[in-house]
């Protein structure tokens, strides 16, 4: 089992690889998502950036009224079309993200009609049930890890006022390893494995500077992501944590599923 580390001031900042709809069918990893969730401090609101919102300029989900998920994927059998997830909205949240962006000189849109995409309802079912935690969902503005990393530390104030930053993003996201007529326990992907290796070891190590010139520095960094987009909501993640002097950095979920690494961190 995994060692989490507690904060019982304030809420972490959390990148985490958040899985297809059938993560809900995987029992070993929704028991993860769901222990860890349950080992920090409630947050008071969520804000999530999932890989599948690239929008510029930077655009926040409906705070106004509600509006269905978003089912952003096909080819799936038709159960999963129909989970829902009604969290309460986060009108707060949403000026707070203006305000603190604005003073940046970042423009915030206001999209009342785009519902949670599952990058961000996939995980938090797992995390949070009972949907009674305000969410807030923020595009990516561009993929360049610079330009992420201030958006990060632009939002850490959230922090100190208990909101849980997440990055929704996967650690390796190749699908042409997926292969579910081979299960999901089976063996990654040399490259893969080397990529896993290489992320565990320069999060943990806090090289911020590494994590942005993945492609440049990272073992089979193309491989493991041919585009980039489930990478960067790591950079926010990380901007946050950095701004908001969060040092300890803990893998709080690991391993692989159907060759990809669902490899998450903590950060306190």
């Amino acid at each position: 089992m995994l060692n989490y580390h507690v904060s019982m001031a304030t809420p972490p900042i959390l990148f985490l690889s958040h899985g297809a709809p059938p993560l809900a069918d995987d029992a070993r990893w929704t028991a993860e998502l769901a222990r860890w969730s349950g080992s920090f401090t409630r947050p008071k609101d969520i804000l999530i950036v999932s890989a599948h919102w690239e929008d510029a300029p930077v655009t926040v989900s409906p705070t106004q009224r509600r509006v269905p998920l978003t089912y952003d994927f096909w080819g799936f059998p038709q159960k999963y079309f129909e989970v829902t997830y009604e969290a309460p909205l986060a009108p707060e949240l949403g000026e707070e993200v203006t305000a603190l962006l604005g003073a940046k000189g970042v423009h915030v849109r206001h999209d009342e009609t785009r519902g949670l995409d599952h990058g961000a309802y996939v995980p938090l079912v797992e995390m949070y049930p009972e949907a009674d935690v305000p969410v807030l969902q923020m595009s990516m503005p561009t993929l360049e890890p610079t330009a992420l990393t201030d958006l990060g530390r632009a939002l850490a104030p959230l922090r100190e006022q208990g909101t849980l930053i997440i990055g929704s993003g996967f650690t390796t996201h190749n699908l042409r390893w997926f292969d579910p007529s081979r299960g999901a326990d089976t063996a990654p992907p040399s490259a893969s494995s080397e990529f896993d290796h290489w992320a565990a070891e320069t999060v943990t190590a806090g090289d911020l500077d590494s994590l942005e010139r993945m492609l440049e520095v990272a073992p089979a960094g193309h491989e493991a992501h041919p585009r980039t987009e489930h990478w960067a909501p790591l950079y926010i993640a990380a901007g946050a944590a950095e701004a908001a002097g969060a040092t300890q950095r803990t893998t709080a979920v690991d391993g692989f599923w159907f060759g990809l690494s669902k490899r998450s961190w903590q950060f306190d």
